[in-house]
This record gives C-alpha cells, sequence and structure tokens, in this order.
C-alpha cells in the first residue's frame, strides 16, 4: 500500500477507535476509489490527507471532532468538474453511508457542513465546528508557495474543457473575492496560521493574470 494510502487508513482506524465506531472496510475502500476518480487533480486523496493533517491538533477544539472529521472524509467525495451538485451529492452520498451507524442530528449536521463548503458563506450563528472545516478546507490558498504553485495547475487541470480565456476570467474572479475577504480565515487559528501567507499567494497569481 502507498505511504498516503497507509496514512489515510491510520486516520481512519483512528477515528473508529475513538469513537467506539465500527465502519465497514468497504466504506473505506469506496471512498479512496472515489478521491481516485481520473477526473481529479486537486480534488483526491492528497487534499483529504492535507485536510487530516490540519485537523488533527484541532480535535480538541471543536464540539463535535467526529462530525467534523467525517465532513472531511466526505465533502468532495462526489466532484465531476462539469456539475453544480457536486456538494449536494457528496451530502446525500454521506447520508446514504453513515445512515447505520450515526444519530438523525449528526447526519443532519454533516450534511449541512457539507453544503457550506460550496459558498464556504457563514451566518452569525455558525459554530467552531463549521468554521474550523471551511477553514481547513481552504487552507491550501495559505500553504507554501510552491504547493499553492501546484494547486494552482490541479484546479486548471480540472477544467482542461474550458477555453483558456474564460478559465482565468472565471479564477480570477474566485481568487479576488477569496483576496477580498477581510479576513479570509474564520477561526483565529487559522487567521494565526496562514492569512498573510494566504493574501501573499493570492496577490502574485491574480498580477500574474
Amino acid at each position: 500500500m502507498q505511504p498516503k494510502l497507509e496514512r489515510l487508513k491510520q486516520y481512519w482506524q483512528e477515528l473508529q477507535q475513538t469513537n467506539a465506531l465500527y465502519l465497514s472496510d468497504s466504506l473505506l475502500q469506496k471512498l479512496i476509489t472515489a478521491y481516485q476518480e481520473p477526473q481529479r487533480y486537486y480534488h483526491t486523496l492528497q487534499h483529504i490527507e492535507e485536510c487530516l493533517d490540519l485537523y488533527q491538533p484541532l480535535k480538541m477544539c471543536v464540539n463535535d471532532p467526529l462530525a467534523v472529521e467525517l465532513a472531511i472524509w466526505f465533502h468532495d467525495v462526489v466532484y465531476e468538474p462539469k456539475s453544480d451538485q457536486n456538494e449536494l451529492k457528496s451530502a446525500e452520498l454521506m447520508k446514504q453511508s453513515l445512515a447505520p451507524y450515526m444519530t438523525i442530528d449528526q447526519i443532519s449536521k454533516i450534511y449541512s457542513w457539507i453544503l457550506a463548503t460550496q459558498t464556504h458563506e457563514l451566518s452569525e450563528d455558525d459554530d467552531l465546528d463549521l468554521k474550523t472545516l471551511l477553514d481547513i478546507d481552504l487552507a491550501i490558498l495559505g500553504s507554501k508557495p510552491s504547493r499553492f504553485a501546484e494547486y494552482e495547475q490541479q484546479i486548471q487541470q480540472e477544467y482542461a474543457w474550458v477555453s483558456e480565456g474564460i478559465y482565468h476570467e472565471k479564477r480570477k474572479k474566485v481568487l479576488s473575492h477569496f483576496y477580498q475577504a477581510h479576513p479570509l480565515f474564520k477561526t483565529e487559528y487559522f487567521q494565526d496560521k496562514l492569512e498573510n501567507q494566504a493574501k501573499i499567494n493570492l496577490e502574485k497569481v491574480l498580477k500574474a493574470n
């Protein structure tokens, strides 16, 4: 087994052991298979591993660590670059997959969180758990310059079917939205850790375009 898969398998086992939760091996394989689909370049096992790595020191800070971790695993499980229903379909697959193991309230919460990853918009009532999840999902924006450049290339590969001119126009709009957000990250942890680097990365790519 590749090192990445070994690490993800370890996270999966720890999730079950910590929460006395026994998920089927076939469910893990379903997730791995989904994140290895050929249309994916960024929304892959690499993204899930990076998210889970970031989450490890934060488990003790959130209210429902199990729900947040499962949301990370499922938030991009359905991904078709030409679709605007990915988050909804991912949430539905999560609901179907976890129904035998989780309470209705937990399923509903994770469902709403996965939907929130589409817009990354928050209301005043949203709690630390959702803010943490969304910050983890956007943490790539504050990564080291080499990883950020790789990320930009990976996103463009997922949209290879879009003409280059239109792609850069749409991409610039998305990145400008993030650049103009003050603050970009919603938790103090990620503001302190990644906010400055994210703005540097975004400014550089926006100037280049």
